[in-house]
């Protein structure tokens, strides 16, 4: 029986023409699969021996990886070999930037064996005072408690592994005080305020996006990700499978985080008979495209952007894109959903989370039972304070008249105040090979521009028209 090779040694074999090859691991591309690098020999021993030169150019060198090497390149060492790979490209970011942008820089230099607890927890309250490297002044010049206890976390893991290696003897990081966890404060829209807030978003084009939302509970770059494909308009069934998020300016599109985000959920037929309708006035595959490119999805901050101006317009106050979430999940509790329904709905790992993120709507639900029950058993009137649901319950009539925009209709291309003296016209239309293509306009002033925009809107119609003629002709 061969003896199995620990982690880090590689493979030996031999090829079916009679060589040994040898081969490791150096590292993991952008689609997290392996990177290798082989060897091949006559012998098992020459192969055997090539193969420990190669893992000394590449792989883990014993004359890095010590006890005494600075703890700025032990993390690195372990963020690149252990974690790197195992990460979405989001999480990546983030622990890139509290790695090489706050950790190394600051306690990076001290060697791995002398790091103490009391230098990690000077380090913290530094970074909690001083430690912003961007938009100070909006912000302050602190880092929020969230981005600590990220810092420690990572800190914490990187040097449990020294521990597991044997690089040290215990975690420094064990036992420093953090700051408190806090959950962000849940918001929820009033039914009047979810009137005047359909009411604006109708006047301004996104009736639809924020319907669905608010029918659904999804989480914004799932809604932004939706396709025509994904909705079957007999039985009402949308399948969720795949979300947007930004990475660096540039919408990305992946699979969901979890596998039970990947859901299907059921319309009410008011609200299929309403994507009926929108879908007439879509020319693409996507439910939601972004204005400028249809064959691309919305921007998700364009849409977090126009939520805050719609709300602002409506009345309404401030909440983000995730509260409309927590108003889907509210209202539909207190209708009668149950948590586990609500919890494959929304897209939860388990109904635990539900009723963590949503204790306080069940608590309440679960007293007004008991009154009920106490009712019919016991014959009594007690009657039990529900605040929470007489906030819900807000069904008073409230005149509004929502604020309207104006709004470029379809085919009429978009006009871009560059600076104060140059304005672009822009029209990207799909051309008569179906491909989209833009085409640009500049002017000084917003009404030359609007002049020259709608003439070369002309001339590519016409270009077009007569393309497709040829081609057909």
């Amino acid at each position: 029986m061969n003896k199995k090779r620990t982690k880090g040694e590689g493979t030996l074999r031999k090829r079916q023409d009679g060589r040994w090859e040898g081969r490791i691991v150096v590292g993991y591309n952008e689609k997290s699969l392996p990177i290798t690098k082989c060897v091949t020999a006559k012998t098992k021993t020459e192969c055997s021996t090539k193969l420990e030169a190669l893992k000394e150019q590449y792989g883990r060198s014993s004359d890095r990886i010590k006890a005494d090497m600075p703890f700025g390149d032990w993390i690195d060492f372990w963020y690149q070999t252990y974690c790197r790979h195992t990460l979405r490209i989001t999480t990546r970011t983030d622990y890139e930037n509290r790695i090489y942008n706050h950790i190394i820089p600051e306690i990076g230099k001290i060697p791995l064996n002398r790091l103490s607890q009391s230098d990690l927890q000077q380090f913290y309250a530094k970074e909690k005072t001083d430690g912003r490297k961007l938009h100070a002044k909006t912000y302050g010049k602190g880092l929020s408690d969230r981005t600590i206890r990220g810092i420690h976390a990572n800190c914490r893991t990187a040097l449990q592994r020294a521990v597991q290696d044997g690089l040290i003897r215990t975690n420094p990081a064990v036992g420093c005080k953090l700051p408190p966890k806090k959950a962000r404060e849940m918001q929820v829209l009033t039914q009047n305020e979810i009137l005047r807030f359909l009411h604006q978003a109708k006047e301004e084009g996104y009736y639809e996006l924020f319907l669905l939302e608010l029918g659904t509970g999804m989480r914004r770059g799932e809604i932004l990700a939706l396709k025509w494909s994904d909705l079957n308009f007999k039985t009402g069934e949308l399948r969720i499978e795949r979300q947007v998020y930004i990475i660096k300016a540039e919408v990305i599109i992946s699979a969901p985080k979890t596998k039970a985000s990947i859901r299907t959920v059921i319309l009410p037929p008011s609200l299929i008979k309403t994507l009926a309708v929108y879908k007439e006035t879509v020319d693409s595959e996507w439910m939601f495209p972004s204005p400028t490119d249809n064959g691309r999805p919305r921007n998700p901050s364009s849409v977090r952007k126009r939520l805050q101006l719609i709300l602002e317009r409506a009345g309404c106050k401030k909440v983000r894109f995730h509260d409309l979430r927590h108003t889907f999940a509210t209202m539909a509790l207190e209708h009668g959903m149950d948590v586990k329904t609500l919890s494959a709905t929304i897209g939860h790992v388990s109904s635990a989370t539900t009723l963590d993120i949503y204790s306080h709507i069940t608590d309440t639900m679960q007293r007004q039972a008991a009154v009920h029950i106490d009712r019919k058993i016991g014959g009594t009137d007690a009657r039990m304070p529900t605040e929470k649901r007489e906030e819900r319950k807000d069904t008073s009539p409230v005149e509004f008249t929502p604020y309207k925009p104006k709004i470029r209709k379809p085919g009429t291309g978009c006009v871009t105040m560059i600076n104060d003296h140059l304005y672009e016209g822009r029209y990207t239309p799909t051309n008569a090979y179906g491909k989209r293509e833009s085409h640009n306009i500049y002017a000084k002033t917003r009404e030359e521009c609007e002049e020259k925009l709608a003439e070369m809107i002309a001339e590519v119609k016409t270009q077009i028209k007569a393309e497709k003629e040829k081609m057909t002709g």
